[in-house]
């Protein structure tokens, strides 16, 4: 016969097995959709959640920490910064932040006068570009059939299309810097010294959530983890006359501080949908709408991008690819307030897309540079180009 202390280990043996799955069951829904963010949060940078309406940050390492002070959920290590979470999110990580949503919508925590101290209102932060830094941003070129046509007539436009649409040719990519050329909402975009030529370009950034390399287009989604509105700001002065010159300079033309502003935050892609039928991105300056465009008019589209782009380079967890713009570039000469083609000194400009959010940005010129230089610098445009 088994010895009494025994059958009672025994018993609570069988019992601890059958209430372990359901006491660390792990949710596999939200029950609100919510967006993920970097912001300054007591003066350090944090990862956050955002909330009924965008107007609520929780972050997401404090209310981690409270969840686990309850004995149904168990410990898990929550990423520092926005790569770690992304890294991880497709790998079990996102089903505890399903059980932070849940928790805080059962327990009332993000309704008014209910609030932990890990909840925030929006404006009581500051938003930081989501992620610092990506290893690579990859940008599509003249990917929408009204960027390539800019100021053409309606029958331009058409005619032009079409040749595209029956030689569509493979994307045309270009690397962008990221620490230094990424700002986040509020930032301002630096018109270099002497460069008057600066253009705008609001696109859909994809950031990236899983490792791949010959990524076909049936399977690009699953390398996806959500996406964000980003504007590629473009130095459209070139380089002056001599020396080696092989066309376009991409380096002046994409490379500047601040010609990267991405965010305000990115949507998980399943909160979001498919991009391709959903898709609408605007641009204002000024209160004046100089782009909008939907995802009909791109010329390669975002599976077809992510397939060119991995068969070049390994794309990693943060990465970032952005779709391309439209038409309504300075490039068409889009009248606006000022009269110019370009930006300048004191706009305000905004780009957004509808269903993630919008990033506002005050222009600003950048008036002198140190009195030492020897002359190796980037010229002024206007050194060796006349002004339009």
């Amino acid at each position: 016969m088994m010895p009494k202390s025994l059958v009672v280990l025994a018993l609570i043996d069988i019992c601890v097995l059958a209430l372990s799955p359901a006491l660390f069951a792990q949710d596999l829904t939200s029950v609100e959709s919510f967006k993920v963010g970097t912001f300054a949060i007591d003066h350090r940078p944090s990862v956050g959640l955002v909330l009924r309406n965008d107007q609520l940050i929780v972050d997401l390492a404090a209310a981690n920490q409270a969840i686990e002070l309850m004995p149904e959920y168990r410990h898990i290590n929550m990423p520092g910064d926005m790569l770690g979470l992304i890294s991880e999110y497709e790998y079990g990580l996102k089903f505890r932040v399903y059980e932070i949503v849940n928790w805080l919508v059962q327990g009332n925590l993000l309704n008014p006068g209910h609030h932990p101290h890990y909840v925030h209102q929006l404006d009581s932060v500051d938003i930081l570009a989501p992620i610092q830094y990506p290893s690579k941003i990859m940008n599509a070129a003249v990917n929408f059939y009204t960027h390539a046509c800019e100021g053409c007539s309606a029958a331009e436009l058409a005619a032009r299309t079409q040749e595209r649409q029956d030689n569509r040719g493979v994307p045309y990519l270009f690397l962008k810097p990221t620490r230094g050329a990424v700002i986040g909402d509020g930032d301002d975009i630096i018109i270099p010294f002497g460069r008057d030529r600066i253009e705008w370009e609001v696109e859909l950034a994809i950031v990236f959530g899983r490792t791949g390399k010959y990524i076909s287009a049936s399977r690009a989604y699953d390398h996806v983890f959500g996406y964000m509105v980003a504007m590629d700001i473009s130095d459209r002065g070139g380089r002056p006359p001599g020396g080696f010159n092989a066309g376009i300079d991409w380096f002046v033309g994409k490379g500047h501080d601040t010609f990267a502003p991405q965010g305000p935050w990115i949507v998980p892609k399943e909160f979001y949908g498919d991009p391709m039928k959903r898709l609408h991105q605007t641009l204002v300056i000024d209160g004046v709408t100089v782009q909008d465009a939907r995802a009909g008019d791109m010329i390669h589209n975002i599976p077809e991008l992510i397939e060119y782009a991995s068969s070049l380079l390994t794309v990693f967890p943060g990465d970032v690819l952005q779709s391309g713009t439209s038409g309504g570039t300075g490039a068409g000469r889009v009248q606006r307030a000022t009269g110019s083609g370009y930006l300048v000194d004191g706009e305000t400009i905004s780009a957004s897309i509808e269903g993630i959010g919008s990033l506002t940005h005050k222009v600003s010129l950048e008036k002198q540079v140190p009195d030492d230089l020897s002359g190796a610098q980037l010229p002024a445009v206007r050194s060796y180009s006349p002004n339009d």
